[in-house]
């Protein structure tokens, strides 16, 4: 009866007095059946049920006199007891074993009595309070989780902006500084550009004076042509039977030396040496003989040839019975050889293969036209300027910026010669055909002869006024041939008639016709420089590399020019192959074209 007392809340109890009367005065009171009441099992006493019947006779009044009040504290949150506070908190944990325990003993010392109704109470409202709290702090946690998480990603987004900032204001800095110095250019040039018009006006008026005198000049000359021509007439007429034979200069022209066959200047300089030979037998002392005490200073000296060979390249040239037109070439390979700008290029004597050098300050040896590389040269210490194989092609001359030139030996696989002797650098380098001599050019105004026996340099060639460009061996001959920047052609030793062409910085092509020292015919290739200038193996056709990008091709028979597109920079070499099917031309963009 306890327990269900607990359970059913507070309630006050009244001692009542039954008096003892009759069955048949009782006024018994019909209980429907479905009234939500009834008597436990076990609590058949009398009392407790008057008791019972009572409580809810006052409830019933209490709950008819105010309805509003009721149902508002209905609604409101009852404590929770503190057994029912304890059993919830152990089933929450899983303290399933602890939860027996204390039920046992609990319900027990109820039974027993020892625990009062009035000692259980509810729970204070300081434990609800920190549960909730808790649940508050916990969802809290998880809030200040979220913002620290949106704030870190916030504040990385800060860093970028910052960091994009600093680099748009710098670029932005930059940009205002590169504008103020254009602009300051841009009046630099203003101011310098106004200083020419005076001197074009100068300029244009000395042209006008000098077309004046030209075409007084024009005028004379016609003038004394139409007198020679009747002077000639009138010679013609005067000696009878007499024929007078014009030679006629033609492009192209190919003059074939006969084998044997030996010019007035080779017969003179041939006899001038046998009489200085015949004197020097009778009255010169052999002890004082300086090319004996020179010889016997360097003994490894080597000789010079004579100067009267046949050219094996005539027979070569001949092969070519085709006619060759200087509009038939067209590019068929493209080799990416060097990473910085081909300056020079070579031929095998015999083989398809070529060695280019390049600004890159190595040189590579080439087959063509697959373009597979088969050696690699490494040693100078500057660009390369120039390269030439050997007659036999077993060895191979470069020349650098470096100031020097080395002889590689493809047998032993490495440099086998270092030249040393100019001041500045080495723009070109010629092997003689006999294979004993190297001639090379500089920027000190001078050309050298070099002995590879004795390694040593056996002339220096000065007359130049400025830096020499390019040195030639004429084929099979002693004779050197150097181009200058001081606008001047020079042949060193020059016994043969042969027709050289040149080029320069207004892109203009000259033939010179050796002998007489005169150009025979001169071509406007312009207005770019020409770098390079190449025969082919016929003579027939001249190619010249330009600073424009093209190849120029010259038909020396027709005249006719003509150009070659594919280089993407300046091409600063050409070179013809041995049958002339192929030619090969290196440009700046570090590439050789190869050309059929």
């Amino acid at each position: 009866m306890e327990e269900a007392t607990t359970t059913e809340g507070t309630f006050c109890l009244q001692q009542v007095t039954i008096t003892e009367s009759s069955e048949d005065d009782y006024q018994y009171e019909e209980i429907p059946a479905d009234e939500d009441f009834s008597l436990q099992e076990g609590d058949e006493d009398l009392a407790k049920a008057l008791h019972t019947m009572h409580e809810q006779t006052i409830d019933a009044q209490i709950m008819a006199q105010r309805p509003g009040q009721i149902t508002k504290q209905s609604l409101s949150e009852t404590p929770e007891i503190v057994d029912d506070f304890l059993c919830n908190f152990l089933i929450r944990m899983g303290m399933n074993r602890t939860l027996d325990c204390f039920q046992t003993e609990w319900y027990e010392l109820m039974q027993r009595g020892v625990l009062e109704p009035k000692d259980v109470g509810f729970v204070p409202d300081a434990y609800t309070c920190n549960q909730h709290l808790e649940r508050e702090n916990i969802y809290l946690k998880k809030e200040m989780e979220n913002y620290k998480f949106a704030a870190n990603k916030a504040k990385e987004a800060l860093l970028k902006m910052q960091r994009e900032r600093d680099f748009h204001r710098m670029h932005h800095k930059r940009v205002v500084q590169e504008k103020n110095r254009l602009i300051n250019d841009i009046k630099r040039l203003k101011t310098h550009y106004a200083l020419y018009e005076p001197m074009l006006r100068q300029l244009n008026e000395k042209y006008e004076i000098l077309l004046r005198e030209k075409m007084l000049t024009s005028l004379e000359r016609d003038k004394v042509v139409g007198q020679i021509t009747g002077l000639q007439a009138t010679l013609q007429s005067l000696e009878s039977g007499s024929n007078i034979h014009i030679p006629v200069m033609k492009v192209g022209h190919w003059c074939d030396r006969e084998a044997g066959l030996v010019g007035p200047s080779q017969r003179a300089l041939r006899q001038a040496k046998e009489q200085k030979v015949h004197s020097a037998v009778n009255v010169h002392d052999s002890a004082k003989d300086p090319a004996k005490q020179m010889s016997k200073k360097y003994p490894k000296d080597s000789e010079f040839p004579e100067g009267i060979q046949v050219n094996p390249y005539l027979a070569c040239a001949k092969k070519c019975v085709r006619p060759l037109k200087s509009g038939i070439y067209r590019l068929s390979n493209t080799l990416k050889v060097h990473d910085l700008a081909v300056t020079c290029l070579a031929l095998h004597p015999r083989k398809d293969i070529i060695v280019t050098g390049s600004d890159d300050r190595l040189w590579k040896m080439w087959a063509f036209p697959n373009g597979n590389i088969i050696v690699k040269g490494e040693g100078h210490t500057d660009w390369l300027s120039g390269c030439c194989f050997h007659p036999s092609g077993s060895k191979l001359v470069t020349s650098s910026g470096d100031k020097t030139v080395r002889v590689w030996d493809f047998t032993k696989g490495g440099c086998i010669l270092k030249l040393e002797g100019h001041s500045y650098a080495v723009l070109d380098c010629s092997w003689h055909s006999c294979g004993d001599f190297v001639a090379s050019a500089s920027m000190d105004e001078t050309s050298k002869v070099w002995d590879l026996n004795s390694e040593r340099c056996r002339y220096t060639l000065r007359g130049h006024k400025d830096s020499v460009n390019s040195i030639e061996f004429f084929p099979f001959s002693n004779i050197i041939l150097t181009s200058s920047a001081d606008k001047t052609l020079s042949l060193w030793d020059a016994r043969t008639g042969d027709t050289i062409v040149s080029c320069d910085s207004y892109g203009v092509l000259k033939l010179w016709d050796v002998r007489r020292g005169v150009p025979m015919v001169s071509i406007d290739a312009g207005p770019h420089p020409g770098n390079q200038v190449a025969f082919d193996p016929s003579g027939h056709i001249v190619a010249a590399a330009s600073n424009d990008g093209t190849v120029k091709t010259l038909e020396l028979k027709s005249g006719h020019l003509s150009s070659l597109l594919g280089h993407e920079d300046k091409v600063q070499s050409v070179i013809f192959d041995h049958m002339a099917e192929h030619l090969i031309s290196g440009g700046s963009d570090g590439t050789i074209r190869i050309w059929n």
